[in-house]
């Protein structure tokens, strides 16, 4: 959306430091690691581009996550399906819910005959601990001896996994950021819940602060609404248009005729 209403990308360009003017306590501009300078009146950057300093007593939570590769879908066989999801109620008292998505080989993020898994709750201990148990009611590990039966009540098996945690920066409070500019706005990477509710609300929010008159994402017009500004010239014929509707005196046999030339004696 921001390259269609005429955004400007700078690509593969790393931000190196910010530039703060020391009496007004406005970030001034950003240096990139080419070291060249890019000047503006916002900034909007990620949670991780702050020094530690700023980040201090920030009070992060953290994401249990965890990527599995299985050689079968969790629903049963011969399922046209490409996306499954599924929420796995807690087991424990004080254990959050868990957010499970697989996705097939047609969503080109894996090989064929395989199928990619993301389970994904909220931190209470390590992410193996928090999603192993789930991981274990719905997968069995991969074995060598290939079994003959794919039936209804075989496990997927695990070809491949892996579990990490990773910080969840959404929620906080920009007055727990120290000496944060007036015009540097903060917003956080992904968080624990399925869609992207919390990054479009967010963005809302940071948009009003910047441009409280303005309408945040209004919807496009009409094309017929639209008009064009400058010497008056429409945009080129898409090409969907035949020749006759546009001038009806120019049939290809009208055409034909200006074009004969007449013989040679």
């Amino acid at each position: 959306m921001c390259a269609v209403f005429g955004g400007i990308y700078c690509l593969r360009h790393a931000v190196q430091c910010l530039v703060v003017d020391k009496e007004t306590r406005r970030c001034k501009a950003i240096i990139d690691h080419f070291g060249q300078r890019i000047s503006a009146s916002y900034f909007v950057v990620e949670d991780s581009y702050l020094s530690e300093k700023i980040c201090a007593n920030v009070p992060y939570r953290q994401i249990s996550r965890a990527i599995l590769i299985t050689d079968r879908s969790i629903l049963k066989s011969g399922s046209d399906q490409q996306i499954s999801i599924l929420t796995i109620p807690p087991t424990e008292l004080g254990q959050p819910a868990i957010c499970l998505v697989e996705l097939c080989s047609s969503t080109m993020t894996c090989m064929k005959n395989t199928y990619l898994v993301h389970l994904t709750c909220s931190s209470v201990k390590t992410a193996k601990e928090d999603l192993e148990p789930a991981v274990q009611q719905l997968f069995s590990e991969f074995t060598e001896t290939v079994s003959e039966g794919t039936g209804e009540g075989q496990k997927p098996q695990i070809l491949w996994s892996v579990y990490f945690n990773m910080r969840d920066s959404s929620g906080i409070d920009r007055a727990s950021y120290d000496n944060l500019p007036s015009n540097l706005y903060v917003c956080s990477g992904p968080d624990s819940a399925l869609g992207n509710d919390c990054a479009v609300k967010q963005a809302e929010v940071i948009f009003q602060e910047m441009f409280p008159k303005e309408e945040f994402c209004p919807p496009p017009p009409n094309p017929e609404d639209i008009i064009y500004d400058g010497d008056g010239t429409q945009p080129e014929d898409p090409g969907f248009s035949s020749p006759s509707e546009d001038n009806p005196e120019n049939t290809p046999e009208k055409l034909t005729e200006e074009n004969e030339v007449p013989p040679e004696e």
